[in-house]
């Protein structure tokens, strides 16, 4: 017997992979529950949020050459107006959140260096650069001043 796509099932977890987990089917079929369809937040271990035995409600989202595609997050029953918890994140610290506030509107931004000044110091220390590098291969190589036995 072949569960439908779009159909929710109850199934058993058999096998946890470091990519998924394989959950046996209704019907004696399995289907692989992918690493990002196991929980609304990040899974970085699938044995976080799995054990083999367990019982779970799964989703079928695709079956293609006899390989059945699953998801924990899409069984999920979620009211209306509630979505994902990936749009709820606050935004990251030390970052200004572009879809907020655009910093250049306000016009309180201002630069602590102008570009004339960031490129004078980016020469001087180019420049100083360069000369220990000139002064550290000459005398390796026995260029001008070096001694010579």
């Amino acid at each position: 017997m072949s569960v439908e796509v779009g159909s929710k099932v109850q199934g058993k977890v058999t096998g946890i992979t470091n990519f998924g987990a394989f959950v046996e089917l209704p019907g004696g079929s399995t289907g692989l529950v992918h690493i990002s369809e196991v929980a609304e937040s990040y899974v970085k271990d699938v044995n976080d949020h799995l054990k083999i035995g367990d019982l779970i409600e799964v989703k079928v989202i695709s079956e293609k050459d006899g390989k059945t595609a699953l998801s924990i997050k899409k069984a999920i029953d979620r009211p209306e107006g509630q979505s994902s918890s990936y749009s709820q994140r606050p935004p990251r610290q030390g970052r200004v959140d572009s879809r907020s506030k655009d910093f250049r509107s306000k016009g309180s931004f201002k630069p602590k260096e102008n570009f004339e000044d960031k490129m004078a110091k980016f020469l001087k220390a180019s420049e100083e650069n360069l000369s220990s590098l000139k002064r550290n291969t000459e005398t390796k190589r026995g260029g001008r001043g070096g001694r010579r036995g």
